[in-house]
């Protein structure tokens, strides 16, 4: 996961090493704050993240921020329960969405453990099937 992310994300706690990503589901989420779509969305991500761990780890998610300044990227973030790519690392943020395709946002992208995509449609398998979809994604990561 370094290979994508580099070697350190941001928690609510601080930084922490990427590889403490270890959930067998890891999903990257475009986003940003003055994006009222994103807005709408990001709690019922949350809300399918908490209950997708409920019976323990099974999702990691990393916020990759469209914001415009640090201040948006950090009012934005506390609201969500997942890490992020660190805000100042904006170089990697726009590889990354061009490497995920993240034309528009939201924009959830499920990968697997050596950062290819797997599945381009989460945001609409989290909105439709809700943690259900986890049987489509094991599906795509053993694609």
């Amino acid at each position: 996961m370094e290979a994508v992310f580099g070697p350190n994300l941001d928690s609510k706690s601080g930084r922490v090493a990427t590889s403490s990503l270890n959930a067998p589901y890891k999903l990257i989420y475009f986003s940003a704050h003055w994006c009222p779509p994103c807005r709408a969305f990001t709690p019922k991500l949350a809300m399918f993240y908490e209950q997708a761990n409920a019976a323990g780890k099974q999702v990691d998610i990393v916020f990759v921020s469209f914001d415009r300044a640090p201040d948006q990227f950090s009012e934005y973030f506390a609201t969500q329960p997942w890490h992020a790519l660190p805000f100042e690392d904006r170089q990697r943020a726009q590889n990354l969405a061009s490497t995920y395709g993240a034309n528009g946002i939201p924009h959830l992208v499920l990968i697997d453990n050596s950062g290819r995509m797997k599945r381009s449609t989460c945001r609409d398998d989290v909105m439709g099937k809700g943690p259900s979809c986890l049987n489509d994604w094991a599906a795509a990561l053993r694609s």
